[in-house]
């Protein structure tokens, strides 16, 4: 976890964020509130992606943008041998087949719809998906969710960015492009 803090952003690198820039580490196992399991089994690997679930190691952080009161976050995850790979395969095969899950979470019940999207040419392999999820009828607009989840080695980084309404807000390309590039080199030999 240590190795993957280190490679996480710092404050004063992402200009487009509120400072700090915290990097922080997973809740001890069976410390934090669990819901419980999704309505499609199919569409569980989206989700363990984005959390560096069965990772060696994983540290996330969070994105206030300046600009998006929603903001964005990125979970990095260490693999063993192979692992990643086998991750990687799980998530494609599960956006190829996903398209609708209901699940709980902290607000409640929801219904997400699944949307695959055309996902950025880095990393060894990348996909990109959004959930968008209706807010009710108390909030006008849909909770809409954009994924970018890119495998560089053994390693696996996953990007979000909120918006509510018909925005599709993307996360920061070249943030991106920067934090792969990072795990690409912490890699080489």
């Amino acid at each position: 976890m240590a190795q993957l803090k280190t490679l996480a952003f710092k404050s004063g690198e992402v200009p487009q964020a509120h400072e700090p820039i915290e990097v922080r580490e997973p809740m001890p196992e069976g410390s934090g509130r669990t819901f419980p399991p999704i309505s499609a089994p199919s569409c569980q690997p989206l989700i363990n992606a984005r959390s560096g679930e069965g990772s060696f190691a994983h540290v996330f952080q969070t994105f206030n943008w300046k600009e998006n009161i929603m903001g964005g976050g990125s979970t990095l995850a260490s693999y063993e041998d192979g692992k990643a790979e086998q991750r990687f395969a799980e998530l494609k095969q599960a956006l190829a087949t996903c398209r609708s899950y209901e699940g709980e979470g902290w607000v409640g019940k929801f219904k997400a719809t699944v949307k695959a999207e055309a996902p950025p040419q880095i990393g060894d392999e990348a996909v990109a998906w959004r959930e968008i999820i209706p807010m009710g009828p108390d909030q006008p607009g849909d909770r809409n969710e954009q994924f970018i989840v890119v495998r560089t080695g053994t390693t696996i980084a996953a990007f979000s960015e909120l918006s509510i309404g018909a925005e599709n807000l993307s996360f920061p390309a070249e943030l991106i492009s920067r934090q792969v590039e990072r795990l690409r080199n912490a890699q080489r030999p």
